[in-house]
């Protein structure tokens, strides 16, 4: 009997031992846990402090520069603005000069009209064909990096005055197109389209020198999707094409969204756009002024921003795509 409770006893003493052995530990564990979130939270804190502070100059260029006058062009739209001598005097007339582009001013709304047919032929155009070419340019060759960099040359040649001398001596253009037999065809059937058609053919060459910058958009993102999910499709038999539309193009579509955007907002500033010279005209030479530049500025920013929102509707992430997949691959 009494050894069989001093084996109790030590089993009873043995047990507490564990129990209390095990509660130490899960309350280390917990304080450790503890020390480790507040530690990452503040190494989190710090990384962003110093990513807002780097950003800091950006962001103070983006109010002054950006939203300021974006938001006093739209409270100008509402004003007659003239020079005198102490400045610029504002008269309110309301919505008079919002009324003076959509019917008085007879080439506001055509020039309006052929920007947004620019922009529906060009910007598809250049991103499909940015799009072919990344894909050629990421495929294993001899002489890729230098056809890169040729690729990319016209990036910098439109940033100069070079790319205005090109324009002037007619070099970027391609003449002759309206004696084609197709092109009359065409014509025949839809002047509209026609007429859409022959802009662009008469500009491809300049067309092709906004293809840069999407290019390497569209080989970074090529670079970087998994190579297991193509190894998966290949063992399964599927072809080229089908790993094509099937992961590669549903993988890109947020570069697809983003190129089309860089697209139609590179369209905007440029020399082609008529409606940039128009602004730039009505600033210097009507009576309307600021108020009424600012009046076109803010419809051409408002057709720009529907533009992006319809590309947004158009190629944003469905809910379950091959690029969610890619992430949860990448995750284990």
């Amino acid at each position: 009997m009494q050894n069989a409770e001093i084996k109790n006893l030590l089993l009873r003493f043995v047990q507490s031992q564990l129990c209390c052995s095990l509660k130490g530990m899960v309350i280390v564990m917990k304080m450790m846990y503890k020390s480790k979130t507040n530690n990452g939270k503040a190494i989190s804190r710090r990384q962003a402090l110093t990513g807002y502070t780097f950003m800091l100059p950006w962001i103070i260029g983006f109010f002054v520069f950006t939203a300021y006058p974006f938001i006093y062009t739209i409270y100008l739209s509402f004003f007659e603005v003239g020079k005198s001598i102490l400045g610029y005097d504002l008269v309110f007339t309301g919505i008079n000069n919002y009324v003076i582009a959509f019917l008085r001013n007879p080439e506001f709304v055509p020039n309006l009209i052929s920007f947004f047919i620019m922009e529906l032929t060009y910007a598809p155009t250049i991103v499909i064909i940015s799009f072919i070419l990344a894909l050629l340019l990421n495929r294993p060759m001899k002489g890729r990096s230098l056809l890169r960099t040729l690729f990319f040359l016209p990036v910098i040649v439109m940033s100069g005055p070079v790319m205005s001398q090109i324009m002037d001596s007619g070099a970027a253009s391609l003449e002759g197109l309206e004696d084609i037999f197709i092109f009359m065809m065409v014509w025949n059937y839809s002047p509209w389209l026609a007429e859409a058609l022959y802009n662009l053919f008469l500009n491809f060459s300049m067309v092709l020198w906004f293809t840069g910058i999407p290019i390497i958009l569209f080989i970074n993102g090529l670079q970087k999707i998994n190579v297991s999910i193509i190894e998966a499709a290949t063992i399964d038999s599927a072809t080229s094409w089908q790993i094509l539309w099937k992961i590669t193009i549903p993988i890109l579509r947020p570069i697809f969204l983003l190129v089309t955007i860089f697209t139609v907002v590179q369209l905007s500033l440029f020399s082609i756009n008529p409606v940039a010279d128009m602004i730039q005209n009505a600033i210097i030479y009507t009576a309307g002024g600021l108020g009424l530049a600012s009046a076109f500025a803010w419809i051409y920013s408002f057709g720009i921003l529907l533009l992006i929102g319809i590309a947004f509707l158009l190629l944003k992430n469905p809910k379950d795509t091959p690029a969610k997949e890619q992430k949860r691959l990448e995750r284990k």
